[in-house]
C-alpha cells in the first residue's frame, strides 16, 4: 500500500507534467500565420514558480529541469540554458520556503516578477556575450512583464481549479520535518 502523502505528491507531479505537456502543446499549434506584435508570457515559468512558491515538495527539481530541457529543444534554443537558469531560480525560491510561506500576496508577486526579470535578462546577457543570434533586449523586458503580469492569473487559476494552497503550520512535510 502506498502512503497517502506519497501518492499525493506523485499525483500533483504528474499534474504537473500534464500541465506543461499541454501548454508547450499549445504553444506549437499554429493559430496564426501572423508575429505576434506583443510577446506572450511564459506560462510553463508561471505554473513552476507558482508550484514552487506554494508546495515545493510536490515538485521536484528533476521534473522541472526535464520540462524546461525539452521545452528548450521544442523552442528551438540553445539546449539546456534555459532550462539551468529555471533551476536555480526555483531552487532559490525552494531554499526560502520558510520566509515565504507566510508574505503577502504582493510581496510573493513582487518576488516572482522580480525572480522572473533576473532569469530572462541573465539568459540574455549569457546568449550575447557567446553572441548567439536572439531578440533585442526589448522584447526580452516586455517578455518578462508579460510573464510577471500572468503570474496572478496562473496563481488565481491553480487555486481555483487545483486547490493547490500552500502548507498549514504544523503539517509535516514529506521529509518528515514540521512546516
Amino acid at each position: 500500500m502506498v502512503d497517502p502523502a506519497t501518492a499525493r505528491r506523485l499525483r500533483h507531479c504528474l499534474l504537473f507534467l500534464g500541465l506543461a505537456a499541454a501548454i508547450l502543446f499549445a504553444r506549437l499549434l499554429p493559430l496564426s500565420t501572423v508575429p505576434p506584435r506583443f510577446p506572450g508570457p511564459d506560462l510553463i515559468l508561471c505554473l513552476a514558480l507558482v508550484w514552487v512558491m506554494r508546495r515545493p515538495d510536490q515538485v521536484p527539481a528533476l521534473v522541472i529541469a526535464m520540462v524546461f530541457l525539452v521545452d528548450d529543444i521544442l523552442a528551438m534554443r540553445p539546449p539546456g540554458l534555459w532550462a539551468l537558469i529555471v533551476l536555480l531560480g526555483t531552487e532559490f525560491l525552494r531554499g526560502r520556503e520558510a520566509t515565504l510561506r507566510d508574505l503577502p500576496f504582493a510581496v510573493e508577486w513582487s518576488m516572482a516578477g522580480a525572480l522572473i526579470l533576473t532569469m530572462m535578462l541573465a539568459n540574455w546577457f549569457v546568449l550575447a556575450v557567446f553572441m548567439v543570434p536572439q531578440i533585442g533586449l526589448g522584447p526580452t523586458v516586455l517578455h518578462a512583464l508579460a510573464t510577471g503580469l500572468a503570474y496572478p492569473l496562473v496563481l488565481a487559476a491553480t487555486l481555483a481549479v487545483l486547490r493547490l494552497r500552500g502548507p498549514a503550520r504544523g503539517e509535516p512535510d514529506t521529509r518528515g520535518g514540521w512546516r
